[in-house]
């Protein structure tokens, strides 16, 4: 794989010229409205993996959007790997917030990227990341150097939680057997140092909502009088923390794994200053659960959000109502060993209890999953390593990430076989925000790194 650097830089406006065609699909799964264009998008990708060279590509239809699976199988006896990504993306808003249009990407310079990035929804998260395998594949396909086995699955529900993905992964566990699992749906810490997640937060996702009186009332004629939804889900959702920052639902700590002072050393050896975190944020200080750093409150510590909230008049001007209802969606990122459905369980039946009389509650579960850890003494990370040092010049760094990926674990109870995440984004690079971009040296590095960890794979594999 000499001329891997050779081959990425003769394509490399063919590379970025294709991804941004690809940008310019706007597949939100999250909105029915841009349903089409989620069809389209897994239209575009079997034809990118024909294109590349598998020798079978189909749509495999779901309850929900499809998914598209494909492979390139050349020795039954070689190893296999089973390469995931998805093609759908997070809707756009704020739109006003955007600097240009999400779904016309451009190329911007910017202070980490001096070379270029991407801007455009999804262009990190992940169809860049997505694409760099197809990329990658087809380097090995055109140079004949393929050392094993390529199956492809790429589906267009992740980011409303991957809701028809069990069915299908328990429906065709023959047909997706493998060796090891790659993804890129995570980051690196920089350009210049490398890293390999080896743990994922679970997620539960729920929505809530408080009734009060049967209609919008008049604050003048009845405040003070009933109780107020926008009020009282406000009191609710603040009791849900202490002074100390920690999350008040009897049990939710019960099974978070508690690492030793040894490990989180190891973690803090991972290059981070808190001075730039603040000001790439505009923040005056950081915030969160006392006792821990700001590295390990994002990744080995449970966290509760409020990810909207609403309710009542919002509009221009004034309308002196007491709201009927009040909502908000709330996220909780969950460690190895917090089972997602029994986090929900717990939030929901605390909830419930302390809303005071007055108002009705409901709780509503969206999605969620389970925390992952990778053991860095898998021939795996050692071969993702051995890729990334060889393309880097150092070693990765092994990191937890504070993000969240369902379905890993699922593949380990329904595959048996361990995921390797070989994200090439950055922090900055503003996923599931506005100005979401993705640097040109990352994705061509990723395109060049990439076939290092199927041959490094395949050598460990043989020892």
């Amino acid at each position: 794989m000499e001329n891997i650097k050779a081959y990425v830089q003769e394509n490399k406006d063919r590379f970025i010229n294709e991804l941004i065609e690809l940008l310019k699909i706007p597949s939100v799964s999250a909105d029915t409205a841009y349903s089409q264009d989620v069809i389209d998008t897994s239209e575009a990708v079997k034809l990118s993996l024909e294109k590349a060279g598998c020798d079978f590509v189909e749509i495999c239809e779901t309850d929900g959007y499809p998914i598209v699976y494909g492979q390139k199988m050349i020795d039954p006896a070689l190893p296999t790997i089973l390469v995931y990504g998805h093609y759908d993306v997070q809707p756009a808003d704020p739109i006003e917030l955007w600097t240009s249009p999400p779904f016309e990407p451009v190329i911007k310079t910017t202070d980490i990227h001096p070379e270029g990035a991407i801007f455009a929804r999804g262009a990190c998260d992940d169809k860049g990341q997505m694409y760099m395998h197809v990329k990658a594949f087809e380097y090995m396909i055109q140079n004949n150097n393929l050392p094993c086995n390529v199956k492809f699955m790429i589906e267009g529900e992740e980011e409303v939680g991957s809701v028809n993905l069990k069915t299908f992964v328990e429906n065709n566990t023959e047909k997706l057997k493998n060796d090891v699992i790659l993804i890129s749906d995570t980051g690196m810490i920089s350009n210049q140092q490398p890293s390999i997640t080896t743990g994922l937060r679970g997620l539960s996702y729920v929505e809530v909502e408080v009734t009060g009186p049967n209609r919008d009332l008049h604050s003048g004629l009845y405040g003070g009088a009933v109780a107020n939804p926008i009020n009282i889900l406000a009191k609710m959702i603040s009791s849900l923390h202490d002074e100390n920052n920690h999350i008040t639902i009897p049990g939710f700590y019960d099974n978070v794994e508690e690492l030793s002072l040894e490990e989180r050393a190891e973690m803090a050896k991972a290059p981070f200053s808190l001075e730039k975190y603040k000001n790439a944020l505009k923040l005056n200080d950081v915030y969160g659960e006392k006792g821990y750093t700001t590295n390990e409150r994002n990744s080995i510590r449970p966290t509760l959000d409020v990810n909207g909230i609403w309710g009542g008049y919002i509009g221009e001007g004034a309308k002196t109502v007491i709201a009927s209802q009040a909502f908000a969606k709330i996220s909780m990122r969950l460690v190895p060993n917090q089972d997602w459905e029994v986090i929900t369980e717990l939030f929901t039946k605390h909830f419930m209890s302390i809303a005071p009389a007055g108002v009705t509650v409901k709780v509503k579960p969206h999605h969620g999953g389970q925390g992952y850890v990778t053991p860095i003494d898998s021939i795996g990370y050692q071969a993702a390593n051995m890729a990334y040092t060889e393309t880097f010049g150092t070693p990765a760094i092994p990191v937890r990430s504070g993000g969240s990926i369902p379905i890993v674990a699922l593949f380990e109870k329904e595959l048996k076989s361990k995921t390797i995440l070989m994200g090439f984004g950055l922090d900055s690079d503003a996923i599931h925000s506005p100005n979401e971009h993705f640097g040109i040296f990352n994705y061509l590095k990723g395109i060049e790194t990439i076939p290092l960890f199927y041959k490094y794979f395949v050598e460990l594999s043989k020892k």
